[in-house]
């Protein structure tokens, strides 16, 4: 007896998932979601050719990693590669992951709010077929056999992405720089079907683990795509202009967070990047007394900073200000002390007292405020390895971040001048971390912001408060 013919409609949509198969997510944004197959600048939409290529990258290779600087429309192609995977591939599971709960939830899993909701308006019969939850998209008719999760990835918690077994298995990784090895690992048991994708994205802020193999020695088994946004239409021409007036177009801030390029870790860099960037999206318990550093501007353009730590953590961006006297800056200081509840009130303010600086000191001090002169022109304290205070501040800054048990807070202008200053040797071998003179003839502005991070490890300093006064010694980080 011979086969019953398929419904026309049946064979129609059979065709249509098998080309948006071979097509990838970019085919499936266009027919699916009604996007146009070019970038349309009236209308602000359409694929872009990164997304082209990377969607030629995922069903070629199964393997994707994106490097890209900020705002080139990472967040929208990770949805669509969502939708077209649990609309292509069945049974099928997917783990989503970022190093932290805002770029997880309110970024990318908001994201795939609204492209859902755009092809439920577009293709109702397809777009019902699944529900947009807060932690999970699933397929409603099947949710145990089709679904992609939300979860955060954290180094305590690395089983985020295991159990996901299935015929068809996606892993997907936002800003995957930040992601713990320990994650990755644990995702691997997840990868060894045939079925299995991964697609990463991120800003390429370090110079090792598993995203930067992935464009590297591990490149030859992974679809890798660059995005400059230089030459991306979502990327605004103001954002790199602010970058390049700050740090100058051959920094390393402007070559990861617009070009899309691991930064240049020169063997002279004090601090390097990563480390900076890896301190902001990692979560830690606080604890410690505060600390506060001052860093007083010296000339018109510069900036008088304040920066607020305790032991393991910045606790909020910094403060600044330009264009006050001595006294309205030292009015500023305490104007903070004072909103400041008591039991959060620092033990020490650390204030530079080099040229002006020593009248915000006397200031505070007149104020009864437990503050500190610190003249980092002076000799270093207690290492005769820097040939300056300013020097060993420095590098004990960088000891701090090289523990890695340490947060920085959300500060972009902090973390891109802590990775700015370079190193050199004096003629007695001790090491001389560049002036801001000297930084001045490479950036349009000096590191004011992490010269104010910096002085809160200003323990050894010269103390110029009352003779009875103690100054204090902390442990070494």
């Amino acid at each position: 007896m011979s086969a019953l013919p398929q419904p026309v409609e049946l064979d129609a949509a059979r065709e249509r998932i098998l080309r948006w198969r071979a097509g990838g997510p970019a085919l499936f944004a266009v027919e699916a979601l009604g996007l146009p197959a070019e970038w349309e600048p009236k209308a602000r939409e359409g694929i872009l050719p990164w997304q082209w290529e990377a969607s030629k990258l995922l069903v070629a290779r199964r393997r994707l990693s994106v490097r890209s600087g900020h705002s080139v429309g990472k967040s929208a192609f990770l949805s669509w590669c969502i939708l077209w995977f649990h609309t292509c591939f069945f049974p099928a599971k997917g783990g989503c992951t970022a190093p932290t709960a805002t770029q997880m939830s309110d970024v990318l899993w908001a994201e795939l709010s609204l492209w859902h909701r755009k092809l439920k308006d577009r293709l109702p019969d397809l777009g019902n077929k699944f529900m947009w939850k807060a932690d999970q998209f699933e397929m409603v008719e099947a949710p145990q056999e089709s679904f992609s999760v939300a979860r955060t990835a954290r180094p305590e918690k690395p089983e985020a992405l295991q159990g996901l077994h299935a015929k068809y298995v996606l892993i997907l990784v936002d800003e995957a720089p930040g992601v713990a090895e320990s994650i990755f690992e644990a995702a691997r048991g997840a990868l060894a079907s045939e079925g299995a994708y991964v697609v990463m994205t991120g800003n390429p802020t370090r110079l090792e683990g598993l995203f930067y193999d992935s464009h590297h020695k591990l490149k030859p088994m992974w679809g890798t795509v660059q995005v400059n946004g230089e030459g991306c239409p979502l990327q605004s021409q103001l954002f790199r202009d602010e970058l390049a007036h700050q740090y100058g177009r051959d920094s390393n801030v402007y070559r990861v967070r617009v070009m899309g390029d691991f930064p240049l870790e020169e063997a002279d860099s004090v601090i390097p990047m990563h480390l900076c960037e890896a301190a902001a999206v990692r979560d830690v318990q606080h604890f410690g007394k505060p600390i506060w550093g001052v860093d007083v501007a010296r000339f018109g353009g510069d900036r008088t900073v304040l920066v607020k730590r305790v032991t393991n953590a910045t606790l909020e961006p910094h403060i600044s200000w330009s264009g006050m006297d001595t006294m309205q800056s030292a009015g500023k200081v305490y104007a903070e002390w004072n909103k400041t509840l008591p039991e959060h009130r620092p033990d020490y303010i650390f204030v530079d007292v080099i040229g002006v600086g020593a009248g915000v000191l006397d200031r505070l001090l007149e104020l009864n405020l437990p503050a500190i002169g610190v003249n980092v022109a002076e000799a270093a304290s207690i290492d005769d390895r820097f040939s300056r205070l300013r020097d060993e501040l420095w590098f004990r800054a960088r000891k701090w971040l090289e523990k890695k048990d340490c947060k920085l807070a959300k500060d972009d202008i902090l973390i891109a001048e802590l990775s700015m200053p370079k190193y050199t040797f004096t003629s007695t071998g001790k090491i001389k971390v560049e002036s801001k003179d000297e930084m001045k003839k490479r950036y349009p502005r000096s590191p004011d912001v992490a010269d104010a991070f910096c002085l809160t490890f200003g323990d050894s300093a010269e103390y110029r408060g009352p003779a009875s006064y103690d100054p204090p010694y902390y442990p070494d980080y």
